[in-house]
């Protein structure tokens, strides 16, 4: 039986064709964020806020920094203290002081931050896994491909505005 719901069939590549990128983008975005949602709540991680998947995941699986994590999330300043802060105040990230320099500080994954993060890239893993089961390894690597340019877009676009200039595209 069809009850005539758009959201009830598959759909037809037609249809996908008239999709915008940015709607499609949005709507895939939502496969990663929700596994890691439900992979978190179901490892007893259910505290982890917003945005702070992102930063646990690159601190502890890619070594990366705080500070460079979450300017990659493009949030204000106040919006990346009061991420940090939470992260610490739930005990997935210790905050301590420089020995090198005293006014500076320095963040680290704790033991409950390094289990969430394995939490993170199992989530992540499964989605990848499904994803690699309905496409072709060449439709991966173009989808891949395609992500890359719309980050160098976006990279030049940033560069541009910082310089002065706005972008024009026609």
């Amino acid at each position: 039986m069809t009850t005539g719901n758009q959201e009830d069939r598959e759909p037809r590549a037609t249809d996908v064709d008239e999709i915008v990128i940015p709607a499609l983008l949005r709507a895939a975005r939502n496969s990663y964020g929700n596994a890691i949602r439900a992979g978190l709540a179901a490892a007893g991680f259910d505290d982890v806020p917003r945005n702070g998947p992102y930063v646990l995941g690159g601190m502890a699986n890619r070594g990366g920094s705080a500070a460079g994590l979450v300017r990659e999330l493009g949030v204000s300043k106040q919006a990346a203290s009061q991420l940090i802060d939470t992260l610490v105040l739930r005990g997935y990230l210790v905050r301590d002081v420089d020995p090198q320099d005293r006014r500076r500080q320095t963040l680290e994954v704790t033991e409950r931050g390094k289990a969430a993060a394995v939490t993170i890239r199992t989530a992540i893993e499964a989605v990848d896994a499904e994803l690699a089961e309905l496409i072709s390894a060449q439709e991966l690597a173009g989808l891949r491909a395609g992500l890359m340019a719309l980050i160098s877009i976006k990279e030049r676009m940033e560069d541009h505005a910082r310089s002065g200039h706005s972008h024009d595209p026609g």
